[in-house]
């Protein structure tokens, strides 16, 4: 078959092959498999049921499209070219190359249309399903009868590795105990990884799994070149609207290509004389490189005037709406500007030191219960603790299948697909998300928050029972390590407040952090109400690190700094170093990341550079620290895993007790 001897299905779909690995042979890397075999099924979702405008990508009630088996970056590299969005030729030439807009794997907004950041198999469905619950929690907050101005669907393309991957298990259970039916789930069924046949490793019978899970399951056979099937399959999906559904598609990795049904299409690019090969097998000229049709064009272009008429008749029916319902239109646009609206931060609590002692997890969930009141567009839960994280609301409502109007999801215990959901939630738009866990069980989460902060969602998490004490539950539920290493990650702001007031500011300060994720690490254990004799208590937060106390007179000979559950026994070391005679500044550093925005002067002025005796103090891992008390300073910390037994007793068994740290501050000063 020649080009002129094609229908203009047959080109497109062959473009679409050909672009893709022209763009993966000129690179000399990628995954050449995927977008061969999936071409065909990709080019009917988009061009037949995906609504979408590429002239503005951001527009809100368009369907979402996640390319879960972000390996085939390719494919959708070349569906944004062709389909008018702002990615040109010469981008797609330049794929895999540093600095262009066609990265190894899809990341969020590194072209226009790229919803997700993918590639870690399972991320994208797990992103998918946080956001279909952001379509219908807003559909059942702002649609009106007559005016559906929230209508649209979320399109995931899976891949075998998306199936195997333990955050797909619990993302699908997820959706479909709740019933998200604008959910659908294209699965490319080739049966190939990497290794091999997945018939080694992988027999599970998945169709059944999701039929168990409550998904509405269909399987198309072939179609490798077959649009009808999978057309007539995704027209009953879409008619389901109490489930989710899953399409199961059989492809032919490497379609066309020497190596077809081989795993050695999947991560190689194709040699010179396979791309001539597969061409020629596909009709398409050997010698032809980022050939594009002028049919082809014709064709993705009237789709594209679809999509503009589709959001101009959309925007003339939300103009229609805003005049019957004028606030919550109001509502709508600031949401989608990203506005917080005014009183967002009103009637939060505030705590007195005569009030007596308070968990911050208390406190944290008391700020957000204000939070949630003020703010209806911040939704979120946790995995499966929400009494004991104190997430949850005192309304006591949350949703369900029925019902999508409630602020809280109740995750179960599935921290990882919480954590995808929680960032599909927040790239979905209109939104802000949270969730919660233990602090010791971030890292089920950890794959998903690392991509939270590669995406720079501003999605905020309140980890709680933050240290050793946790006490009894024992060394598998005190977390060590997690505070370090979520600081580890770049564009993290990791807050570990002192107090309850500082806990409130946390909460603010994470509300207005639109740009990236924010953990707030929260004790189990009361601790103190500092008296700051500041107004509000606790603003100071805000920068990272403040000063709680300095000496009655003269300059500091040493400076005491902590976070979280271990300011309060640095206070009182302090104490015990005053009344030997030490000039003593004491230091609150509930956030590094916090910290370092700050400008120099003001770094200076809380740590000066000539105090150079200073001792920091947190039950956890030293990692850090060090930067921040110098050469001449110590760490009071734990790199080591705490011990079962009561909290007080675990903590001063491991040696963070007022005591303790004085002893530690008269060795650096050489005095008893």
């Amino acid at each position: 078959m020649s080009l002129e001897e094609m229908t203009t299905d047959e080109l497109c779909i062959n473009t679409l092959r050909t672009l893709s690995i022209d763009m993966v042979h000129a690179a000399n890397s990628g995954h050449p498999g995927a977008p061969l075999g999936c071409a065909a099924m990709a080019y009917t979702l988009w061009t037949r049921f995906l609504k979408h405008n590429p002239a503005d990508p951001k527009w809100p009630d368009r369907d979402r499209f996640v390319l879960s088996a972000g390996h085939a970056s390719a494919l959708l590299y070349s569906l944004l070219h062709l389909s008018g969005y702002d990615l040109p030729l010469e981008e797609l030439r330049s794929f895999r190359q540093l600095g262009s807009m066609t990265p190894g794997h899809p990341e969020a907004d590194c072209a226009p249309g790229v919803e997700v950041t993918t590639g870690p198999l399972g991320q994208g469905l797990g992103n998918a399903v946080g956001m279909a619950l952001a379509e219908r929690y807003l559909a059942e907050r702002f649609n009106r009868p007559g005016h559906a101005i929230v209508d649209h669907r979320t399109y995931v393309l899976a891949s075998d590795g998306d199936m195997m991957e333990g955050i797909s298990h619990e993302a699908a259970s997820l959706a479909g105990h709740l019933g998200l039916g604008r959910l659908i789930v294209l699965y490319d069924d080739n049966r190939i990884s990497l290794e091999g046949p997945t018939s080694e490793w992988f027999t599970d019978d998945t169709a059944a799994r999701f039929r168990a899970y409550g998904w509405h399951v269909l399987e198309t056979g072939d179609v490798s070149d077959d649009t009808e099937p999978l057309a007539a399959a995704i027209e009953e999906a879409v008619a389901v609207e109490d489930r989710p559904s899953l399409i199961i598609c059989r492809t032919h990795i490497g379609y066309g290509s020497p190596v077809q049904d081989s795993h050695k299409a999947h991560g190689a690019p194709l040699d010179a004389e396979q791309m001539k090969e597969t061409k020629r097998r596909l009709g398409w000229p050997e010698d032809a490189a980022f050939l594009v049709p002028d049919a082809v064009r014709e064709r993705f272009a009237e789709v594209a005037e679809k999509g503009r008429q589709a959001q101009q008749e959309w925007e003339a029916a939300f103009e229609r709406y805003a005049v019957e319902h004028a606030e919550p239109a109001a509502q709508w646009r600031a949401a989608w500007a990203g506005e917080l609206p005014d009183g967002w931060d009103a009637n939060l609590p505030v705590w007195t030191p005569d009030g007596g002692a308070v968990a911050t997890r208390n406190a944290a969930g008391d700020a957000l219960e204000a939070l949630r009141r003020n703010c209806w567009f911040l939704i979120g839960g946790c995995a499966g603790l929400g009494s004991s994280t104190k997430t949850l609301p005192k309304s006591g409502e949350s949703m369900d299948r029925e019902r999508f109007g409630p602020q809280n999801i109740r995750f179960g215990v599935r921290e990882h697909a919480m954590a995808a959901a929680c960032s599909g939630i927040v790239r979905h738009g209109g939104l802000r998300a949270y969730g919660s866990t233990f602090s010791v069980f971030s890292d089920y989460a950890r794959p998903s928050l690392r991509l939270a902060a590669l995406m720079e969602v501003g999605v905020i998490y309140q980890f709680t029972h933050d240290s050793i004490g946790v006490g009894e539950d024992g060394p598998t539920h005190q977390p060590v390590e997690q505070i370090a290493s979520l600081r580890t990650i770049p564009n993290w702001t990791v807050i570990r407040p002192a107090d309850a007031n500082e806990a409130r500011e946390a909460w603010c300060s994470a509300m207005l952090n639109a740009n990236g994720p924010t953990a707030i690490i929260c004790s189990r254990q009361k601790l103190p109400v500092l008296d700051r004799g500041q107004v509000p208590p606790a603003a100071l937060l805000h920068k990272g690190a403040y000063v709680l106390s300095d000496p009655d007179d003269g300059e500091p000979e040493v400076i005491l700094m902590a976070s979280g559950s271990e300011v309060a026994p640095m206070l009182e070391a302090a104490q015990l170093l005053r009344g030997k005679g030490v000039r003593v500044r004491t230091v609150s550093f509930p956030s590094w990341g916090l910290f370092e925005k700050q400008p120099e002067d003001y770094r200076r002025s809380v740590l000066p550079p000539d105090v150079r005796k200073r001792v920091a103090v947190e039950a956890g891992a030293s990692l850090g620290w060090h930067k921040y008390v110098g050469g001449e300073g110590d760490v009071i910390a734990l790199d080591r895993f705490g011990a079962s037994g009561p909290g007080e007793q675990v903590l001063e068994a491991l040696g963070f007790t007022p005591e303790r740290i004085a002893e530690r501050a008269l060795t650096l000063l050489d005095r008893d």
